[in-house]
């Protein structure tokens, strides 16, 4: 069975065919789902996602892109949404010097806000970084000297050097359907040499459908795509591929319980 660690649910192009799209991921061996919050006025939404749904959790986070409208300055507001037993992770946060949709200082006051929430809930951050390795790594290893948190580097695209960090901070790295992708080799490449037992997968749903999938509006049941491309690479079956990425998820998200077992 497999774990969608990230994807959006709530967004317009999964919430409009929920049941579809659920189905879908059964039918593919999809048994868990990790529904994303992105902004805070559309917490209530996640979160209801995840209540109807005994194999669904969510998270609470501002993206990158939200922080000038609602970027945090302190983890209280996080913090108060942890309370709730399906929320199982602080973010999606981070920094993106790609779009720059938000300033960057916002940005990572931001992203600093999110991990005190996650040093102090012991939940594990989910970050995004994009065009800014050098400065997520420093402003990681600068909050972790402050105090241990747990948490990943989510839909994994960058270079073994951030990768290295994250996963000296006892991180872990998720891998989405650019693996996929044809120019992804360098990326391919750097996943060879991710440990196994660091490693999970996603979908970013409803965006970067894998190969064979491109084109299409991305879904929980496409992750089987990206599994099987990280099995072909890591060298394992997909069984034993699926085994670890799930013990992973459920090691790293430990407020989460298998609805199965």
């Amino acid at each position: 069975m497999l774990v969608d660690s990230h994807c959006h649910l709530d967004f317009p192009e999964l919430a409009k065919d929920e049941a579809g799209v659920l189905a879908r991921a059964r039918t593919a061996g999809v048994a868990g789902m990790l529904t994303i919050g992105t902004r805070l006025d559309r917490f209530d939404t996640v979160r209801a996602i995840a209540e109807r749904h005994d194999n669904i959790w969510c998270s609470v986070g501002v993206h990158p892109h939200e922080a000038k409208e609602e970027g945090q300055r302190t983890p209280d507001r996080l913090i108060a949404a942890t309370r709730h037993a399906k929320v199982i992770g602080i973010g999606e946060t981070g920094l993106d010097f790609y779009y720059e949709h938000s300033p960057r200082p916002e940005q990572a006051e931001s992203f600093r806000a999110h991990i005190t929430a996650a040093r102090e809930t012991g939940l594990p951050l989910i970050v995004h970084t994009r065009d800014a390795d050098a400065e997520t790594g420093d402003i990681l290893e600068d909050e972790y000297a402050k105090g241990a948190f747990t948490g990943l580097i989510h839909c994994f695209s960058a270079g073994p050097e951030i990768a290295r960090r994250a996963l000296g901070l006892g991180m872990y790295i998720s891998i989405s359907g650019i693996v996929t992708f044809k120019a992804a080799e360098a990326l391919r490449t750097t996943v060879k040499d991710i440990p196994l037992e660091r490693l999970l997968v996603e979908t970013d749903a409803p965006y970067l459908a894998p190969v064979p999938k491109r084109g299409k509006t991305n879904e929980p049941a496409f992750v089987a795509h990206t599994a099987a491309k990280v099995a072909e690479l890591k060298g394992v079956s997909i069984a034993e591929l699926e085994a670890a990425t799930t013990d992973n998820f459920f090691r790293l998200f430990a407020k989460a319980e298998r609805p199965w077992s």
